[in-house]
């Protein structure tokens, strides 16, 4: 099973909106893993996914630290920028596995960890149109799908 979601954003606070959303239907165990071009909205998401659930304004991206780390009332989440690494097995140097297990994963390009991406994450694309941006999200569960058939009349 695999299904698609399609959320039309027409400026970056409707990003904002739909990163905040994400975190209000997520679970432990969760895996976002955030597919798109630089400047496409990925830490945009990202912040405002983390900012709803932990209340910090100051939310820096990971992009030389590689990792950070919040703690939320739920879980712990964290938010990896994949962009520098030069192989797939450094993943386990920086803790990706065990925070799989651990917490919540918001990880900007996913595709630097192949053949480790796991199969039942929410896959997000985001597609630049311009000023506005389309994000896709697949899943391959129907637990994860009706999570986010809460979000569709949304966004849409």
């Amino acid at each position: 099973m695999e299904k698609t979601f399609t959320f039309n954003l027409p400026d970056e606070k409707a990003t904002c909106l739909l990163g905040q959303a994400l975190s209000e239907i997520s679970h432990k165990g969760d895996f976002y893993a955030l597919y798109g071009t630089l400047g496409v909205g990925k830490s945009v998401l990202s912040r405002a996914f983390i900012q709803n659930l932990v209340g910090k304004t100051e939310v820096p991206s990971p992009t030389f630290t590689l990792v950070q780390s919040y703690d939320a009332p739920n879980y712990t989440i964290y938010h990896f920028d994949l962009y520098r690494i030069k192989s797939p097995e450094e993943i386990f140097e920086i803790g990706v596995e065990e925070a799989m297990y651990d917490g919540v994963c918001l990880v900007e390009w996913p595709d630097k960890m192949r053949p480790y991406l796991p199969r039942d994450s929410f896959r997000v694309e985001i597609i630049a149109q311009g000023n506005s941006r389309q994000v896709k999200i697949t899943v391959t569960s129907e637990e994860k799908a009706s999570r986010l058939e809460k979000l569709q009349g949304f966004f849409s």
